[in-house]
């Protein structure tokens, strides 16, 4: 579990080995740190602050359904619209969980705009299959980009979506579906955002670097409108040299793009675009991207942040001692949680379970998620980035911690 969101937590051991040893040909993650420790799909958690919804989303001359998210400023519109398109963790992709892109979904929503989110088919709970292409990069992009028009014949028939304004991003292999989904010029779409976006193989002999190459020069020969790239120097699946070659034969052949080659950033910059820090990396670039094209970039949306707790003066962060109900080992992974990076989140439960996490789309839901799934006590939060949370009053009667060993 190389990728961030990290999560860790008490009780899953045997469940995280099971999901983490599934084969799988092709490694193209958007997600795979927060959904290698549980394999089946979770409950959704609906965001009220976005107005989220979860449709099914399908066209008239289709029978595919593609589970989407949807996050709507208030009011009726019509609202320019984000559609992001998400990446491919190892596995089979039916287990992968519902994406929500909350960090990128937020900065578009205060801007009003509508975020579109489609499960692609396969995938979550969409219909249909995964067509794997076989090491064909090209063939692979355009299958996934099908799901792209099928999310616009959808749009079009929403009156709240202006479909005149459409911005198309997507991170790894949603990057990969959002350059091939670029060529077919669909009149409406001003703009794509690229980031960290691909397809690699996973084992096997498939010449992986060769045929994406291939496949950005097909793009870039077919694409009019302008893409902006994000690539890090620390992106664990496609290094600076790759992220260099995929440019130059994109423009070489004719297509328009900027590369932001960023540096390091965190653990791994394959993550960037879901960390609340990557904003700064992303959008005063996205910003001047999207005045260029002539699409809006200024807040005219409150949002509440209803997601950090205030501090409490229960215990000192590194107080390792006064944090309730854990055992020994739970302490241990408490010590763990204080070198991790920002933001991070901690939780516990009166039955002994604890779950932490850093970075990501919001690691307070996570770890209360994950905690919970194993616990008959209610989880809590006890610290949140550099404060405790913890409300002593709000506690349920303590009971003995329960050692359960990974």
């Amino acid at each position: 579990m190389g990728m961030q969101l990290m999560i860790h937590f008490k009780m899953f051991g045997s469940r995280a080995r099971q999901c983490a040893s599934e084969p799988s040909r092709w490694l193209a993650m958007a997600t795979l740190a927060m959904l290698a420790p549980l394999c089946a799909a979770q409950s959704p958690l609906i965001d009220a602050n976005l107005n989220e919804q979860v449709v099914m989303a399908t066209s008239g001359q289709q029978t595919t359904q593609l589970e989407t998210t949807l996050f709507k400023p208030p009011g009726e519109g019509p609202f320019p619209i984000l559609i992001m398109n998400h990446g491919k963790s190892l596995g089979n992709p039916r287990t992968q969980q519902r994406e929500r892109f909350l960090v990128i979904s937020r900065e578009f929503v205060k801007r009003g705009y509508a975020v579109v989110i489609p499960m692609r088919t396969g995938f979550s709970k969409s219909s249909g299959l995964y067509a794997d292409a076989q090491c064909d990069m090209t063939t692979n992009g355009q299958q996934q980009a099908d799901d792209l028009q099928t999310t616009l014949d959808y749009l079009h028939t929403q009156p709240w979506a202006d479909t005149t304004r459409v911005l198309v991003g997507g991170q790894s292999h949603g990057g990969l579906t959002t350059m091939a989904f670029g060529t077919r010029n669909v009149p409406g779409v001003k703009g794509l955002i690229n980031f960290a976006g691909g397809l690699r193989s996973h084992g096997g002999t498939c010449q992986w670097r060769a045929s994406l190459i291939d496949a950005f020069a097909s793009f870039g020969g077919q694409t009019a409108a302008p893409s902006l790239w994000f690539y890090g120097e620390n992106d664990s699946l496609f290094d600076p040299e790759t992220a260099a070659r995929l440019y130059q034969a994109y423009v070489t052949a004719g297509g328009h793009a900027k590369l932001v080659a960023y540096g390091a950033f965190k653990k791994d910059a394959h993550s960037m675009s879901r960390s609340r820090d990557g904003v700064n990396i992303w959008w005063p670039e996205t910003e001047k991207f999207l005045t260029a094209i002539g699409l809006p970039t200024a807040q005219v949306v409150a949002l509440s942040d209803e997601r950090k707790p205030a501090r409490s003066d229960y215990a000192a962060i590194d107080n390792v001692n006064a944090i309730p109900y854990l055992a020994d080992s739970g302490r241990e992974q408490y010590r763990l949680f204080l070198d991790k990076s920002l933001p991070r989140a901690f939780a516990v439960s009166a039955s002994g379970a604890w779950s932490w996490a850093e970075d990501g789309d919001d690691p307070a839901r996570y770890v209360l998620e994950h905690c919970q799934a194993k616990s008959k006590q209610p989880c809590k939060l006890y610290a949140i980035d550099n404060d405790v949370v913890w409300v002593a009053q709000e506690t349920l009667p303590e009971t003995a911690a329960v050692s359960i060993p990974y």
